[in-house]
């Protein structure tokens, strides 16, 4: 487990300023696999047993929601087997879940077009939704089948749909209002976004969501992420001072 401080001290995480809610895209399965001569499906699992840990410990923590990127719309370009091989690791996770989601009072929620997933998977879904809606507290994101420039598209249609219906007015719409037709409506914006794997980019990632939050990159391989690794994003995120477009407050005396 990390290292727990009420004081920010060096090498410590601030349990007092944490962040309400934590997005990963979750990178490195594949090069993990193959720096160990493992086929890339053994980098997915081990990846998955990192999320299932990481959730854990932002529920103990205190934080509310994490959000993680499993599978982007650009993935299905993958070999077949691997897209095959991923989607039975959701399945299994999603039957485990199932049975223990409500023992342990977390939610979960899937982001993204579901539309193109198999009638098994859309069931198992539609079962964790109903679950989740009886649970208060913890909530984990599932960011699948999910790009961020898709759903802004799929917003705009939902809107323009609706003001040719009539029960919208284009010129009153709000950034608060148009956040509503989103795949997020409902959530928070990320205040911290965490890319291990050694990239440094977002790769169409919650664009309209996470135009304020905070950004931690670094080499760690996403099945090597570790607690102590997260706690590390988690320090960073804490000396920074978040002003959004505003100046810098000045103490006072």
């Amino acid at each position: 487990m990390g290292l727990f401080s009420k004081e920010n001290k060096a090498g410590q995480v601030d349990l007092n300023n944490l962040p309400c809610h934590v997005a990963v895209i979750m990178d490195g399965n594949g090069r993990w696999a193959q720096k160990r001569g493992l086929p890339r499906s053994a980098g997915h699992k081990a990846g998955a047993e990192t999320f299932r840990k990481l959730g854990t410990y932002c529920k103990n923590l205190g934080i509310d929601y994490l959000t993680v990127y499993a599978f982007s719309t650009e993935n299905w370009k993958r070999p077949k087997d691997e897209v095959d091989g991923i989607m039975h690791l959701l399945e299994q996770y999603l039957h485990e879940c199932i049975d223990t989601m409500e023992k342990d009072g977390n939610r979960l929620r899937f982001l993204g077009d579901l539309s193109v997933l198999t009638p098994e998977l859309r069931e198992l879904i539609d079962e964790t939704n109903e679950i989740s809606s009886r649970i208060e507290g913890f909530q984990a994101n599932v960011c699948l089948n999910y790009g961020g420039r898709d759903e802004i598209l799929h917003a705009a249609r939902a809107f323009a749909r609706d003001c040719a219906a009539g029960e919208q007015d284009a010129d009153a719409l709000t950034e608060e209002g148009f956040s509503r037709y989103l795949y997020s409506s409902g959530l928070p914006d990320p205040d911290l976004l965490i890319r291990p794997g050694g990239e440094k980019r977002i790769s169409n990632y919650l664009l309209w969501q996470c135009a304020y939050s905070e950004f931690y990159f670094c080499d760690t391989l996403w099945p090597d992420f570790t607690e102590r690794e997260f706690d590390k994003a988690l320090i960073a995120y804490q000396h920074r001072e978040r002003r959004f477009g505003g100046l810098k407050q000045e103490k006072q005396k």
